[in-house]
């Protein structure tokens, strides 16, 4: 279906069993999130609630909820657009096969958006930022976010729809000492398109004009999240995607997606910023309270019976999640495409996406030279590490495979291959004092942190380890030993108080293992952890836990390290200190109280009573 509105979308999915009506009246403080967590954890269907207590709008989630959903509601245009992808990367293709790529340029006409000043749904009535559904995700959570926001910026050295940007950050509508109705919050992170406009307009001493696009049909949504390469318009692909134009005008001066269901406008001036957050985000901790850009409220407009969308980011899997399995369906290979060599990268979700990359090279520079290790990959990496969000990244684990047959998913076999090749002596490389996620607390600062490069190939060195090695059992302040996957062992400790006792313990650990190394052969990384069966339950735990507390110049260590020529090595065992640290973020955490309240909404004869 090419929809031509978000309700549109919502009656399709409701025909063919995709959505389920809560006619109850719900709080958006808290019981709205809490009701799409339970729902979207059982695999549920998206839910639309009719009775927002506090506004009179009608709110929809959990429309993204399952990748076949997803599929779902582009079924009509998701091959024409993974056709259009492969052309790009594959022109002469297209000359080949004229006939059976024609509908991938039929669905290219679509690309252009239609500048409409006539028919405007969503200028029916204009209201305020009070009138709209105030959700409030999480107990520790600044005030009400907009969480599906399509964020609209321009660059004011060339205006215009075809150089704009749309992307998905974060807005706080209420909280703080933002003036009500008047002033919302505007968060974006690091490489981000706006970042680039915003730039532009302070040193013109001009404020930048927003504009935030709310609702509409849902290739509109998925847009603002895409990966597009730079140059490609985020409304051009929403055409494509949503096999309908993408339609617009302009009022008073601001850029107006004429389907959306609501519009806020408003101005950034140079210099104005305001507190914003704390929100539970998608590493599953808070973002905590920082200075970011102050928006002054223009004017809110919203469509007849508008609906709005909202999701619930935490600890991974959420909505979110399958957002990037649709965009890993809808691109393929066209990501790698864009660096030389890549033939494969995977954000581990598990473990909040930019902490942790996996990734598949090609080792090519040495054929002659029987002696295989890592090259060309070396080079990859510091062209991911270079690229766009990528570039967020802090763990890299990279390898090359000459039969073509390793793969990044699922994750625990790529990591057994990288552990069982990589040498820790030769193949640890660190980036020091450069950025990582502004969402990412593990670093020195607010967007500051390392980074750090794991390089594996050729035969494997080690056989990993399925069971405890005895000396691990003997050890005094380190206790619980517990197999997490082969070659992966988590331990626990008392807390972390400060890195100058960090020193000690692992000076500590050190003097216990130093004579030990032939036994821990077959271990190539200890996880030094709060809570070892925790750790150790599953994978997720793992990636969670591992991947979001370290920083890896600070807190990765190893059995009888060393520094030679300015290069960091390691005899034993990798050591990574995944306890949390004092300046970390606390995680989300739900409140008993609300899940209590809710329960009414699945007990029997509620809206919910089948589902969970």
């Amino acid at each position: 279906m090419n929809y031509s509105s978000l309700e549109a979308c919502l009656i399709d999915l409701e025909k063919n069993g995709h959505l389920v009506r809560v006619k109850e009246e719900v709080d958006p403080y808290l019981e709205m999130a809490a009701i799409h967590l339970r729902v979207y954890e059982a695999k549920g269907p998206a839910i639309l609630f009719e009775n927002v207590k506090g506004s009179r709008f009608r709110a929809a989630s959990n429309i993204f909820g399952t990748l076949d959903r997803s599929k779902f509601i582009f079924r009509n245009t998701i091959e024409s657009v993974q056709k259009l992808i492969e052309l790009k990367n594959d022109p002469i293709k297209a000359l080949k096969s004229p006939l059976q790529n024609a509908s991938a340029g039929l669905a290219a006409l679509k690309a252009l958006p239609l500048k409409n000043p006539w028919t405007k749904p969503v200028m029916y009535e204009e209201i305020n930022i009070s009138d709209l559904p105030l959700i409030h995700h999480w107990p520790m959570d600044g005030g009400a976010f907009v969480t599906l926001p399509q964020v609209y910026t321009e660059d004011i050295d060339q205006p215009g729809i075809m150089k704009a940007n749309l992307g998905m950050y974060r807005i706080q509508l209420t909280g703080n000492n933002y003036a009500k109705d008047k002033e919302i919050g505007l968060h974006y992170q690091l490489h981000r398109g706006i970042g680039v406009h915003q730039t532009k307009a302070n040193a013109k001493g001009e404020p930048l004009k927003v504009s935030c696009f709310v609702g509409g049909p849902p290739s509109h949504t998925l847009s603002a999240v895409m990966p597009l390469p730079e140059g490609i318009s985020e409304m051009t692909f929403a055409g494509v995607l949503g096999g309908r134009r993408f339609r617009y005008t302009y009022e008073d001066g601001f850029c107006i997606s004429t389907d959306a269901d609501f519009v806020i406008t408003g101005e950034v001036y140079p210099g104005e910023n305001k507190p914003e957050g704390p929100f539970g985000d998608h590493l599953g901790y808070y973002s905590l309270q920082h200075d970011f850009p102050l928006m002054r409220v223009h004017k809110v407009y919203a469509r007849k019976n508008a609906i709005w969308p909202f999701t619930v980011v935490g600890r991974p899997p959420q909505e979110d999640t399958s957002f990037g399995e649709l965009i890993h369906e809808i691109t393929g290979a066209a990501i790698p495409q864009e660096i030389p060599g890549l033939k494969e990268v995977h954000a581990v979700d598990a473990a909040g996406v930019h902490p942790l990359l996996l990734a598949v090279g090609s080792e090519r520079y040495t054929p002659y030279t029987p002696a295989k290790q890592p090259a060309e990959l070396l080079t990859i990496a510091n062209h991911v590490l270079g690229t766009g969000q990528l570039s967020l990244a802090k763990f890299l684990f990279i390898a090359a495979d000459d039969t073509n047959q390793l793969s990044t998913h699922p994750v625990q076999p790529f990591l057994h291959y990288v552990l069982e090749r990589l040498n820790l002596q030769r193949d640890v490389h660190f980036y020091t004092n450069t950025t990582i996620d502004t969402l990412d607390y593990s670093g020195t600062g607010l967007n500051s942190g390392s980074k750090v490069v794991f390089a594996a190939y050729g035969e494997p060195i080690r056989e990993l380890a399925t069971v405890v090695p005895s000396v691990l059992n003997e050890l005094t302040q380190f206790e619980n030993p517990r197999i997490v996957m082969p070659g992966v062992i988590a331990i626990k400790t008392k807390p972390f108080t400060n890195y100058q006792t960090v020193k000690e313990e692992i000076k500590m650990l050190n003097y216990q293992l130093h004579d030990s190394v032939d036994q821990l052969k077959g271990i190539a990384m200890i996880v030094v952890c709060d809570d070892a069966d925790f750790v150790a339950a599953n994978m997720r735990n793992y990636l969670w836990v591992t991947y979001t507390r370290c920083n890896p110049s600070h807190d990765i260590h190893g059995i009888k390290e060393s520094v030679i020529n300015k290069h960091w090595g390691c005899e034993g065992p990798l050591v990574i200190d995944a306890r949390i640290k004092p300046h970390h973020a606390p995680p989300v955490e739900k409140d008993p109280a609300v899940e209590k309240r809710v329960d009414r909404l699945f007990a029997k004869g509620g809206s919910l009573q089948n589902i969970a």
